[in-house]
């Protein structure tokens, strides 16, 4: 009797020892945000190994009425058929969205950001929609730098610059091959 009480014990012990320990919601989803422009931020998630977010439970909004959000654009995820929600879309590792901003002002403008967000672990545990405030500035529209003229449809030379700019090395080399030949 005394031997199986001990075992049970050290078993109890055992598999407390071995219980997966879940990390807090705000250590295993770690958002950030950024001014990309005058009019758009990217609020970006660094998701802890093991974990996810949903694709569908974002919602972002401002305090107060200076400036309010457009529709996010955010990245397609991965198809992940869930337990709780059937199929899902879903984010490992991290992500990055961009939310535009409609001013009604010029000069910088600061703004307190709302960002809410809800995710899982993969060992099964799921959190309720977590919600954390983010700081982040706006330039000036007017300060700007003007975005880059995409080239004409009929501008050759803008297109084969574009497709060099992004190609890798042996890419290019071959380019330079074949355009070579063309000179012979």
């Amino acid at each position: 009797m005394t031997m199986r009480l001990l075992f049970l014990v050290f078993a109890f012990f055992l598999s407390l020892a071995h219980a997966e320990e879940f990390l807090d919601p705000a250590v295993a989803f770690k958002p950030s945000v950024k001014a990309l422009d005058g009019q758009t931020l990217e609020i970006s998630y660094e998701i802890a190994k093991g974990y996810y977010l949903y694709r569908d439970k974002f919602r972002f909004t401002v305090d107060g009425e200076t400036a309010p959000l457009g529709t996010p654009t955010l990245p397609k995820g991965k198809e992940h058929d869930d337990e709780n929600f059937g199929k899902v879309e879903v984010y490992y590792k991290t992500v990055a969205i961009r939310v535009p901003v409609e001013r009604m002002s010029s000069g910088p403008l600061a703004l307190k950001l709302n960002v809410t967000s809800q995710g899982c672990a993969d060992a099964g545990v799921c959190y309720p929609p977590q919600t954390q405030q983010l700081s982040v500035e706006l330039p000036d529209p007017a300060s700007a730098p003007p975005a880059s003229a995409a080239p004409a449809d009929g501008d050759e030379s803008g297109r084969i610059a574009d497709t060099l700019k992004n190609a890798g090395f042996w890419t290019s080399l071959a380019f330079f091959f074949i355009a070579g030949l063309g000179l012979l």
